[in-house]
């Protein structure tokens, strides 16, 4: 029988665990009930339960349907995927972890162990995409349970199980990750004002919608009317953007963009899948926003589109613009922006997300999905070779797991930030469906 030695140190328990050749022995670790200081019972023979998630993990790899370049990365991106899903609701957290810093002994530490309803859309859309359908209507039906009798409330992070208080805090009495302070717990950018949510869910539901004929319950059309009426009513105004600045509100060029994807969405929904509303009025502010980004979102000196209106900083979301098909890649614009970020956000073969100051003191290392943006537009722009190359380059600083992090430090490889991260596994497996796509137009072009 193996013996367990087991000592308390301060809060932490400590344990060690003497086998044999041969021998198993199980771990259980359960929370212990605040009021009654009683562990719950086991909650089965570890056997029993071993073989369950194997056979549950062998079913869920038989849905998988991706057939294209970078078969491993890709299945191991959507492995990750579906481990950040809390089975009970379909949320889906960012990360499963809190307060890694973007920067070693830096203060940019963040819990992102929460439902971001910008960053679930995304991920329903990867695995789709690899045929993952039933991700995609667990997460639409938590969607609608959650804005049941709300929808003037609609914030853009929620916990797993659906609660709206998330309350950050400093542990003043934790070192930190290598001394990396403060320590962070809840988020506070729950209660920002972030637009570009709208854009992303109602981009979301389009493409499963497309992709796998999925109906619309009518309180699912009713929460997506209500996204595309606050897009139409509030797209003029500044917000924090898509990266939660905690500097002064602008008007950030990503969030008019994605306001733009949640009209053109909500229009589209209108004509094939009986959403209904004031699509009239989606329509004419669609072109309003469509309009007011192309006379002040480039600058023509910066060669770009920049971060905000009347800004001449770059920022890496401008990369969405081909992605989210508000303009061609070939398109001047979008080809002089993609150049510019490439000379003044690019090190070392990996992005930065943006320059300028954001309200909060300190460094950052590149943003791994920002990278992978830039894939996607090289494959846009039929440059296949450097978007294989870039991508290769990337998926080099994976863990022996083949995960990735938030960041990663061009100069040192060193992955940075929560991990794994959902945002950068899911534009993994966008960008490989996007070498994928670019090598098959290639292939036909040569054939002609």
């Amino acid at each position: 029988m193996p013996v367990i030695e087991c000592r308390l140190r301060g809060d932490i328990a400590q344990a060690r665990l003497s086998v044999r050749t041969g021998e198993r022995a199980w771990l259980i670790v359960s929370q212990v009930d605040a009021m009654t200081l009683q562990a719950p019972p086991p909650a089965g023979d570890p056997e029993v339960l071993l073989e369950e998630t194997r056979r549950h993990w062998a079913e869920w790899d038989r849905l998988y349907t991706y057939e294209g370049p970078y078969q491993a990365q890709v299945r191991i991106s959507a492995r990750v995927l579906k481990l950040l899903t809390f089975g009970p609701t379909g949320a889906l957290v960012a990360a499963p972890t809190a307060s890694l810093p973007e920067l070693v002994g830096g203060a940019r530490n963040w819990d992102y162990r929460f439902c971001w309803l910008r960053d679930s859309a995304l991920v329903l859309r990867a695995l789709m995409a690899v045929g993952y359908h039933e991700a995609a209507m667990d997460f639409f039906r938590w969607l609608e349970e959650l804005c049941q009798g709300e929808c003037d409330a609609i914030q853009i992070m929620y916990r797993i199980d659906g609660g709206r208080d998330l309350p950050e805090q400093e542990l003043e009495h934790l070192e930190g990750y290598r001394g990396s302070q403060p320590v962070r717990i809840g988020n506070a950018a729950a209660q920002q004002k972030q637009l570009d949510a709208y854009g992303h869910v109602l981009d979301a539901v389009l493409v499963c919608h497309e992709g796998m004929r999925m109906s619309l319950s009518s309180g699912l059309r009713h929460v997506l009317a209500r996204l595309a009426d606050e897009a139409a009513a509030h797209w003029r105004e500044p917000d924090q953007g898509f990266w939660e600045s905690r500097g002064p509100p602008q008007h950030f060029v990503s969030s008019k963009l994605m306001c733009w994807v949640a009209l053109d969405r909500a229009v589209r929904l209108a004509a094939t899948a009986a959403l209904e509303g004031n699509v009239d009025g989606w329509r004419a502010e669609r072109d309003a926003v469509r309009q007011a980004i192309l006379e002040h979102g480039y600058d023509a000196r910066a060669q770009a589109f920049t971060q905000a209106f009347g800004s001449a900083e770059l920022d890496a979301s401008a990369l969405l613009i081909p992605l989210v098909g508000f303009l061609p890649a070939g398109d001047e614009r979008m080809a002089n922006t993609v150049e510019s970020i490439r000379h003044r956000l690019m090190n070392h073969g990996l992005v930065y997300r943006y320059g300028g100051n954001d309200g909060v003191a300190g460094g950052e290392a590149a943003l791994a999905m920002c990278s992978f943006w830039m894939v996607d537009n090289l494959a846009l722009q039929a440059r296949v070779d450097e978007a294989c190359m870039l991508f290769e380059h990337i998926v080099s600083f994976s863990s022996d797991l083949g995960l990735l992090s938030e960041e990663i430090d061009p100069l040192t490889g060193q992955l940075l930030g929560n991990y794994p991260q959902g945002f950068t596994h899911l534009a993994l497996i966008e960008s490989a469906l996007a070498i994928g796509a670019a090598q098959r137009r290639q292939m036909r072009g040569a054939q002609e």
